[in-house]
């Protein structure tokens, strides 16, 4: 098994209707990507999609991904693509969910949004997930 340091939260900064398969094209068309960019995508309805095991390197935060969990809600923007935390109630209960099944297994991982780490300039995940997940 991988050395987990690092949860990290991410949004698609997509609409919260697009689909799973579009950003996944997205990954391989437009940024060459052999793997997904994250393991875990929460629906809207709540409903978590596994995109890679966890015991697989995902793409989500460059320079990490060797030692971290990639998970995203989908959405994360506005009708503009402005940066809006438009987490459904379904999709909070899922993502803390998770997150505490996550924190079970890897109890000294830190719990962090992407905009969290050193030399990312983006508003991902739309929200501050350090603060909001500090306890779990």
């Amino acid at each position: 098994m991988r050395t987990i340091k690092y949860i990290a939260v991410h949004c698609t900064a997509t609409s919260q209707k697009t689909s799973i398969a579009a950003i996944q094209r997205y990954w391989k068309i437009n940024l060459g990507w052999k793997m997904p960019g994250y393991h875990f995508i929460i629906m809207p309805d709540g409903l978590v999609v596994t995109l890679l095991p966890i015991e697989q390197v995902s793409n989500g935060v460059a320079g990490f991904n060797s030692v971290l969990i990639n998970i995203a809600y989908l959405g994360g923007v506005d009708a503009n693509n402005k940066p809006l935390d438009n987490r459904t109630p379904a999709q909070k209960a899922s993502l803390l969910k998770l997150l505490k099944d996550l924190k079970k297994q890897f109890p000294t991982a830190v719990i962090q949004g992407h905009r969290d780490f050193p030399k990312v300039k983006k508003a991902c995940p739309s929200f501050d997930a350090k603060n909001e997940y500090k306890n779990v």
